[in-house]
């Protein structure tokens, strides 16, 4: 490999908006998410939202007889 063309190497630690933190290799030493996969919907198994909207449009299609 050459010399001075590649960036500095970390162990960084990732903090979620949730207060989760875990660590992982990056080229910055602290990285801030939003979502990780203690607190996502897909991972959490907490899909609710998409069954609602299918309800409510069911119950809009019968009030307004569509």
């Amino acid at each position: 490999m050459k010399e001075g063309i590649h960036p500095e190497y970390f162990e960084a630690e990732v903090i979620c908006a949730c207060g989760n933190r875990f660590k992982t290799g990056s080229t910055k030493k602290e990285i801030k998410v939003e979502v990780c996969s203690a607190c996502h919907p897909f991972y959490t198994g907490s899909k609710r939202l998409l069954v609602e909207q299918g309800g409510r449009v069911d119950k809009f299609k019968k009030k307004y007889g569509l």
